[in-house]
């Protein structure tokens, strides 16, 4: 959609440094420069490099979108030099200087606006930046805030904050969230940090976060309407109608290239990785990738490798890195598990080509902790999912998935890990949990064939939704007409 010289419109992103927050932002720019409108993402010097090559390949294909880099104040805030991403933290013992650090942003980003050329029309911005309110204010500019999750976590949050039944009742005992359009049930141990607090006290800044959410002019989700349909209605009526769900933001990324490099450089070339995936039968892999921040503890990863082997499908493993990778590294040279398993199984330490991965036939079951990006692309890959959620919103993600979607089947983890803890946390998920749902996945009997015909279903939805037309891509229109006819506002025109 083009608009015409007298509207064009300068959007501001601005993320969060965390991998899972910054990556669909980046997916959202290209989108929205695809729709006619010029847009500025802030970004400090280590997520320009990560994200430049990108950027620059959207640049080429005549998109206006630039990086403004900011500095990121690691030392003032306590943190090693280039540390600059939630992901590059040495330990999760540092996140509240990581966030002192995000706070202190705000004064340059203000100077850096006030010379902005041209103006901004609005900023999106994750909704984990409050300060963002009180800058948007000053500037009188529209702000938008982008929530990282669907609308039916969302709508989950909102009314636990409301009727807070988590509260009255034991850890462990089962409560029905009133107020949803299915019956969905949770234990307390199985929320998010709001409604269950971990060792780090997170409490006044969750309620900052909830008070600047009121404010916001309106909400941008990574979602689409198809997927969640009542869900998505029902969050609208909470909001009062500003809800614009535009995804799946993955599918976005069309050129292979930026599939390979999303959100970071791929640790294993991506020839060697699709030759391997070339030479096994369609649907017959299973990935394992548990997150970007996800820090498996050395016997729950020895339960994930054992679960994959004892399994007998093709199966890639992501390794991450962490204060216990060295353990993890000794036990896999030690017991000789990537050599037992070199015929049929590949091991990715560091950063995965993921949606490259998802999208290659040879994938049939994605094995996943259910963070919202990488269970959206599952989804829009067509894929069934092992589900295995860890640390926040996650079990939420899991409930949609496994209840409403019945698209996945669970591994058997109960209970939340809260940040700076994956590492210490012993074994709540066992090989055979592992193992019975990966081959209740990939089964080619009635289950699993009607599992997966679902995934595919719902895949087929998620491309429609952003083609023209689609559900997502007449909303990122509507989104900017919204920001067009404020600034028509602003100016006096009718």
């Amino acid at each position: 959609m083009a608009l015409p010289p007298d509207q064009h419109l300068n959007f501001i992103l601005i993320p969060l440094m965390a991998p899972g927050h910054t990556i669909p932002m980046i997916d959202m720019a290209k989108l929205l420069a695809k729709h006619g409108v010029s847009v500025t993402i802030i970004v400090t010097p280590a997520n320009a490099t990560r994200f430049s090559s990108v950027i620059d390949r959207a640049v080429r294909s005549g998109l206006s979108i630039r990086l403004l880099q900011i500095r990121f104040p690691s030392s003032e805030a306590g943190l090693p030099p280039g540390c600059e991403s939630a992901d590059s933290l040495p330990s999760y013992s540092l996140i509240q200087n990581f966030f002192v650090a995000i706070n202190l942003l705000q004064k340059p980003l203000e100077e850096m606006l006030k010379e902005l050329d041209p103006s901004p029309s609005c900023i999106i911005c994750d909704k984990h930046l409050p300060w963002t309110a009180d800058t948007c204010m000053k500037f009188q500019i529209p702000r938008i805030i982008f929530d990282g999750m669907s609308c039916f976590t969302q709508l989950v949050m909102h009314s636990l904050y409301t009727c807070k039944i988590h509260e009255r009742v034991p850890p462990t005992e089962p409560f029905v969230v009133p107020g949803l359009p299915d019956r969905i049930e949770f234990t307390r141990l199985q929320l998010p940090g709001l409604f269950n607090p971990g060792p780090i006290n997170f409490g006044d800044f969750r309620e900052q976060v909830k008070k600047t959410e009121s404010m916001a002019h309106g909400v941008v989700v990574n979602s689409f309407e198809e997927l969640e349909k009542s869900y998505v209605n029902e969050f609208r009526k909470v909001k009062g109608g500003k809800v614009w769900s535009i995804g799946p933001l993955s599918l976005c990324s069309n050129h292979e290239l930026d599939k390979a490099e999303r959100g970071n450089q791929a640790s294993i070339d991506i020839e060697q990785c699709l030759k391997w995936l070339d030479n096994r039968n369609p649907g017959s892999v299973v990935y394992a990738c548990l997150g970007s921040l996800g820090r498996l503890s050395p016997g729950q990863f020895i339960e994930l490798a054992e679960g994959l082997e004892s399994s007998t499908h093709p199966f890639i493993l992501v390794v991450k890195g962490g204060s216990r990778s060295e353990e993890i590294e000794k036990w896999i040279q030690d017991e000789g598990f990537e050599e037992r398993t070199k015929e049929r199984g590949l091991l990715i330490r560091g950063w995965a080509p993921q949606v490259l991965i998802l999208s290659h036939p040879s994938v049939g079951g994605f094995l996943t902790h259910c963070g919202w990006n990488s269970t959206l692309e599952g989804i829009s890959a067509a894929l069934p999912m092992i589900t295995w959620p860890i640390f926040a919103e996650q079990f939420l993600n899991e409930k949609l998935v496994v209840q409403i979607l019945e698209t996945g089947v669970g591994v058997g983890a109960q209970t939340v890990t809260h940040l700076g803890e994956y590492e210490k946390a012993e074994n709540q998920v066992t090989r055979d949990g592992i193992k019975s749902a990966i081959e209740r996945v990939m089964d080619k009997g009635k289950e699993g064939s009607e599992r997966r015909k679902r995934a595919q279903e719902l895949g087929v939805m998620a491309k429609r939704s952003v083609q023209v037309g689609g559900s997502s891509s007449l909303n990122v229109t509507l989104l900017i007409q919204e920001i067009a006819q404020l600034g028509k506002t602003k100016k006096g025109i009718a």
